[in-house]
């Protein structure tokens, strides 16, 4: 681990293998959270988005969590814990803690455009498990914008310690560091890691190392370190694959990195549908040249 905070460093949120019929490989989660740490990576983060936490069932999602301890240890494992109402989040915070895990990861309420008031005591209620709270700000898909004064409130009350930050708007972490300058920022969207990682990120929660782990820590490293000569060399050429984990279709991107690379993405459960001809066509020539630059 690169620091006692298990939200330090490069962090995987996984994607979830499922066979053809749509159900949940934990043999091969095992497996690809051990290889994930084998090549370089911090920790792991089931249960996200990447995860398809959505349609999992209540027994599939907590196996999920206890899969990924059992592979790589607690103090790697950083849970999502994100539902419609606190009470069930504070749940699944307590089951990580059961678990074994030193932190979890909590999205804003998402089932109605919450206000900052609905927010604090949202961020309340699981910090009550006393686990060490990362907020993950994601206002595409929640609605709720975690803007800059609103998570030096909730880092101020104690109730997180960190944040993902998926905005997409790097101009934000320079705000955050003068309201919060002890919230650590973590970089929440590949597409602009070298950004955020230039601004002072101390961790990645990330999406294309499920494919491309080692190239991408590496990246990681020269970013933060100020390697900029490598990080730009690198960045160019993982960008294109980068890109997709702010689109739509970020799983199925992924995952087809994954196939393509040799692990095992596999298929999504519906909602989602597999990408269009044209998408996969772009994702596969991306990843191909991405392997024959030896990034694989």
């Amino acid at each position: 681990m690169t620091d006692h905070r298990p939200w330090h460093g490069v962090l995987v949120a996984t994607a979830l293998p499922l066979n053809d019929d749509l159900s949940v490989n934990y043999d091969q989660y095992a497996e690809h959270c051990a290889w994930l740490v084998e090549n370089g990576c911090d920790g792991v983060v089931p249960n996200g988005s990447l995860g398809e936490y959505q349609v999992l069932t209540p027994e599939e999602r907590a196996r999920v969590v206890e899969t990924a301890v059992a592979a790589i240890g607690g103090q790697r494992v950083m849970p999502g814990v994100a539902a419609y109402g606190s009470a069930e989040s504070r749940r699944w915070a307590e089951q990580a803690g059961e678990a074994g895990c030193r932190a979890v990861m909590l999205l804003p309420p998402n089932a109605y455009r919450a206000d900052e008031r609905s927010v604090l005591a949202h961020y309340a209620e699981v910090a009550k498990t006393g686990l060490p709270v990362v907020a993950y700000n994601n206002p595409i898909d929640t609605k709720v914008d975690l803007v800059p004064e609103l998570l030096a409130r909730l880092h101020g009350e104690g109730y997180i310690r960190a944040v993902k930050e998926f905005s997409g708007d790097v101009r934000r972490a320079y705000r955050i560091a003068e309201l919060a300058p002890e919230l650590d920022l973590l970089i929440g969207a590949d597409d602009v890691l070298l950004e955020l990682a230039v601004a002072g990120a101390k961790g990645w929660v990330a999406g294309y190392p499920n494919a491309l782990p080692q190239a991408s820590v590496e990246l990681y490293h020269a970013a933060v370190d100020g390697d900029l000569g490598t990080a730009r060399s690198l960045y160019r050429q993982l960008h294109p694959l980068l890109r997709w984990d702010s689109r739509v279709e970020f799983v199925q991107a992924i995952k087809l990195s994954m196939d393509l690379v040799g692990r095992h993405g596999g298929p999504c459960r519906p909602p989602r549908m597999p990408l269009l001809p044209e998408q996969e066509a772009t994702v596969r020539a991306a990843t191909e040249k991405a392997v024959a630059a030896g990034l694989a």
